[in-house]
């Protein structure tokens, strides 16, 4: 039994997609699709992985730019937390507006989710950890068994979230990654949603919002 994740970064800033599946039954989901939707169908499709859904940390343009293709293309629901949901159809919430000067709203997402709300794939159960901060539903998904936190952009190697955005809060954020994600084991692996890989124990030690 094995969980396989490739991660495909996205244009244009860098924004890590995971797509994360059961070795065994080929069973997966998408994790924040933030563009170039082709890239990640053709890996997908090379792959035979049966996704499963579309599983959003939070509703910012860079993580969500390649949604409706993919919906379109997959034929799966899209689930977000309920607090970013509208983020999904307003420019203005999700930034794009203001970041890159356009129009970014597709359809709402097909189901919202709280806090323990769990997705399979195959073998392996992941678990919504709510960690607002970053945005209000800024969320992580993590798996027991396979050792693995998706982290989107809560938390980073030796850093964190930006709180500077519309319903962020640094108070927030470090008193939910202190309380939900520091506790975890130390050798799960996190995989955030901009720049490389770390895990909990690292951040324990490295993170100067955390140490």
């Amino acid at each position: 039994m094995a969980l396989k994740i490739y991660t495909i970064p996205t244009a244009p800033i860098e924004e890590n997609c995971y797509v994360a599946f059961d070795e065994e039954s080929k069973e997966g989901f998408i994790v924040d699709p933030g563009n170039e939707a082709e890239k990640i169908f053709s890996r997908i499709q090379g792959e035979g992985i049966k996704v499963q859904a579309i599983l959003l940390t939070h509703g910012h343009w860079d993580h969500i730019g390649a949604v409706e293709e993919l919906r379109q293309k997959l034929g799966v629901q899209v689930h977000i937390h309920g607090d970013d949901a509208a983020m999904l159809t307003d420019s203005r919430q999700n930034l794009f507006a203001y970041m890159a000067g356009g129009t970014m709203e597709g359809e709402p997402a097909d189901k919202v989710f709280r806090e323990g709300a769990v997705f399979t794939c195959g073998s392996f159960s992941f678990k919504v950890i709510h960690t607002p901060g970053h945005t209000p539903g800024g969320c992580c998904f993590y798996s027991e068994e396979a050792g693995v936190l998706f982290s989107g952009d809560s938390l980073f190697a030796e850093e964190i979230g930006r709180c500077d955005f519309p319903g962020g809060s640094l108070r927030s954020l470090v008193g939910s990654l202190k309380e939900k994600i520091l506790p975890l084991p130390e050798e799960t692996k996190v995989y955030p949603g901009h720049g490389p890989a770390t895990t909990v124990g690292w951040e324990r030690v490295h993170n100067p919002y955390l140490s």
